[in-house]
């Protein structure tokens, strides 16, 4: 038998060395962020963590620990039935919760009486999470980046899928974020993760890669969405070189066309995102593109757009934000399709 502890620091280092990492805390804790690659054994559910948590302040502290005990024991017995009984002698679980306390110990007491090699995190996700914010803006300093530069539509992302195809690191901040990082970059249907869980994610791709080959990136604003790219890359970022993809304006129609189908088969949710440019283009000129937009001519609306919104807005930006922008490599693919774009990132790679 054999339960050791573990500080947050300790544990971002070693996040690999673990069979599993059992995240003890309710799915609602869970959901906010959780240490990568964790499962969720949830001590008290989100119900039961509420139940107590009442009992606590309008009953006594000493009734709320013996409900709370009731419910722990019962769950765990659950998970040990469902989850631990066909697990070799020689499985490692890293077990948390909140601050490293009661959910997570009472769990990894029974795991080490059981026989196994239990870890505990000192401190627990509350402590992680410290230990993470502390640590993003020296990992992100140690990587070479290629900023991905280009006017809205000239097809960022699918370079960027076709360098990671090929091999290539890529960091791509919009899928972290589910966000297409614009006014209308909102992705119908998908939410995106808190800015604790955006943190979480950009740190652990970044401990994926490999320090001494580059990092593909796009030339993000310092918000996708509702999360905001941690400071530390965002400076980072800003003073890498960059490639600026070009794409002639007739392809870039037709690629937001594509990869935005879902505002063309759903053209009131269109219009109604295009009610946030109200302040930026006025009333009227919204008013004219959601008329045009009814009336099935999606695409000169779109071209104007690119064209009087986001282009001006977007070459503003970079020349004001990124250092080596004036300097950009120019880099053009054949088209707008990803045969192309794998093409151009080959090139690229070579």
């Amino acid at each position: 038998m054999s339960l050791t502890r573990l500080t947050a620091d300790d544990a971002l280092t070693r996040l690999g060395h673990f069979s599993d990492i059992i995240d003890a805390r309710s799915e609602g804790e869970f959901a906010e962020d959780h240490l990568p690659g964790a499962i969720n054994w949830p001590s008290l559910n989100n119900v039961e963590r509420q139940l107590v948590g009442t009992e606590y302040k309008q009953i006594s502290a000493f009734d709320a620990k013996k409900r709370g005990a009731a419910l722990v024991a019962k769950n765990i017995a659950r998970h040990l039935e469902r989850d631990v009984i066909h697990k070799p002698r020689d499985w490692q679980p890293l077990v948390y919760c909140w601050r490293g306390g009661k959910r997570s110990g009472s769990l990894a007491l029974i795991l080490d009486q059981i026989g196994f090699n239990v870890t505990l995190v000192d401190g627990g996700y509350k402590a992680f999470r410290a230990a993470l914010v502390a640590d993003l803006p020296q990992l992100a300093a140690q990587f070479d980046y290629r900023v991905i530069c280009g006017t809205t539509g000239s097809g960022k992302t699918r370079l960027l899928q076709a360098l990671a195809s090929q091999g290539a690191q890529v960091l791509d901040l919009e899928a972290l974020a589910n966000h297409r990082s614009s006014v209308l970059g909102l992705i119908p249907g998908v939410s995106q993760p808190t800015q604790k869980a955006y943190d979480t994610l950009i740190w652990a791709a970044l401990k994926s890669f490999d320090a001494s080959r580059p990092v593909y990136v796009e030339s993000e604003s310092k918000k996708v969405g509702n999360v905001a790219i941690p400071e530390g890359l965002i400076i980072a970022m800003r003073a890498a070189p960059c490639l600026q993809l070009d794409l002639g304006e007739d392809e870039r129609v037709q690629l937001l066309l594509e990869d935005y189908d879902f505002f063309v088969k759903d053209i009131e949710f269109f219009c109604d995102r295009l009610s946030a440019l109200t302040q930026a283009r006025g009333k009227d000129v919204v008013l004219d593109w959601q008329t045009r937009s009814r009336s099935g001519d999606v695409a000169s609306v779109v071209r104007e757009l690119l064209v009087n919104h986001y282009d001006p807005v977007y070459l503003q930006s970079m020349q004001r934000n990124f250092a080596q922008y004036q300097k950009a490599a120019v880099i053009a693919p054949a088209d707008r399709s990803m045969d192309a774009m794998q093409v151009l990132a080959v090139q690229l790679l070579d």
